[in-house]
Formats: structure tokens, sequence, C-alpha cells
């Protein structure tokens, strides 16, 4: 190697050093600018980032499970549709008032069954005074199985309308509707009172029911389901003239037949046939 070539590279060497320092130097400014606390730690970032990943990953596999279940949900809408309509047509058929469950009976016939305590121990004894015709008469025999539950036959509303607007009024559906179940409430009370034996029931109603039991047994009434005019005591059939009204229209429709039994009107329930 010749004097000028080891020169050449002496000078290269020492630029390079000069360089690498002011690099480092450069550095040192830099750090003393922006201290290691300001500096955001990459770390984190990356932790962050992987976190993000992961719900985005979540919402995918939602949307995918929500995509799928899309024709599921429309077979449903498609078959609650169906079943509306279905529904509807039935409805057509069916009576707009529907009666609340009978829980009690009018007549007050739940106080007739109080018993004393001195009737309840009375029996039949050879010097006690009381003789054969002092025992109450027979109740009325049942059928097989009894008469079963007054009949609700409800009217329709094309049955209310083929009316004559005279013989109609201002009846509605649901007040004619309302009056058959108040009619099944009382002969309901009626047939218990028919049924039950003079030891369960109270003075003030032993005679009413001897009344009810001579009617039940005429041949017009027998084995049906009856009350009296004098029971039209609410709370939707009252004997005024909206009552009578309703009573000439259910028996013009087949749905109740009338009768006179001594001083009584009767009025049967009947059936469908």
């Amino acid at each position: 190697m010749d004097l000028k070539q080891a020169g050449s590279s002496l000078d290269s060497l020492v630029s390079s050093f000069n360089t690498r320092i002011a690099e480092l130097q450069e550095l040192v400014i830099a750090r003393n600018m922006y201290p290691a606390s300001s500096v955001t730690d990459l770390s984190a970032i990356d932790a962050a980032l992987k976190g993000m990943e992961l719900q985005v990953q979540v919402i995918k596999d939602r949307l995918r499970e929500e995509t799928e279940a899309i024709p599921k949900a429309k077979k449903l809408i498609a078959a609650s549709l169906r079943q509306q309509k279905k529904l509807q047509s039935m409805s057509v058929y069916a009576p707009p008032y529907l009666p609340e469950k009978m829980t009690t009976l009018s007549l007050d016939f739940d106080k007739g069954l109080a018993l004393e305590a001195s009737k309840q121990q009375h029996q039949l004894q050879p010097n006690s005074g009381y003789s054969k015709l002092d025992e109450e008469p027979a109740a009325v025999p049942k059928e097989k199985k009894g008469r079963g539950s007054p009949p609700l036959w409800y009217i329709t509303a094309g049955e209310l309308d083929s009316l004559s607007s005279y013989m109609r009024g201002r009846l509605t559906l649901e007040k004619v509707n309302a009056a058959i179940n108040d009619m099944a409430t009382y002969a309901e009370a009626n047939a218990q009172l028919v049924a039950a034996p003079k030891k369960k029931l109270a003075e003030n109603l032993w005679e009413r029911a001897l009344e009810l039991r001579d009617i039940a047994t005429t041949e017009a009434v027998k084995g049906k389901h009856f009350f009296l005019e004098s029971d039209m005591k609410g709370p939707s059939l009252k004997l005024d003239n909206t009552g009578k009204a309703i009573l000439t229209v259910l028996r013009h429709l087949g749905r109740i037949s009338e009768t006179r039994i001594g001083h009584h009107r009767v009025i049967i329930l009947l059936k469908p046939q």
C-alpha cells in the first residue's frame, strides 16, 4: 500500500467516526426533548390492537348467526300469519260475548244453606211427637247425572240483524247475550233449590223450594232448566221494557219458550237442536 492510499483510508475512517458521533448527538438531543414517560408503549398498542381484532371477530360471528337465523324467523312469521287468518275465520262463528264463570248464584241461595244445630240433631222417635206427616216431600228425582248446566245458547250478529227494526229496537248483541248469561244464572239457582233437601234449607227458602218443585214436575217443564219472570232482577236482565223486549227477541229466535203455571210466568231455556 502506498502513502496516498493509506491517507485516503484514514480520512474515510475519521469521516465515519464523525458521522456516528453526529448521529449519537442527535439521539441525545431527541431523548432530552421527549422524556421516556411521554413515549407510547408499543407493547400496550399491540395489546389494544389484538383486543380490537378479537372484538371485530366476535361481531363477525354474531352477524353470521343473525344472518343464519333470518330464514327461521321468516318461517315463524309466515306460520303466525297463517294462524292469524285461521283465528279470524273462526271468530266469525264465535259469539262476541262470552260469559264470566258463574261462581256465585243469585237469590241469596247460599244463605239458605245455614243449618240450626237443633234441627240437625232432631230424629224420628216414638215419643217425640214427630209423625210422618211432618216429613218433607220427596225431592224431584234427578235424571241420569242430572240436567247438567243450563244452556248458554248465544245469538249471533246475523240473527240480530235479521230481525225487523221494530223488534230489534235499541238492543245490541252484547245486551242480549249478557241477558242469556243472567238467565242461566237464574235457572241454575232454581235447579239447586229444587234438588236441595229440607235440612239444608232455611225456613224462608223452603216454601219457595216446594213451589219450584211443583213447577219442575209439570209436563211442560220436566227435565228442563227454567226460571220465573219474577227472578229477573239483573244485573243485565230486569223486568222492565228492555227486559221484555229481550224476551220477545229470544222467543222469536228459538232460545226460550214460555208457559204459565198457576200465577207464575215460567221461562224455559232451550238447547240447540
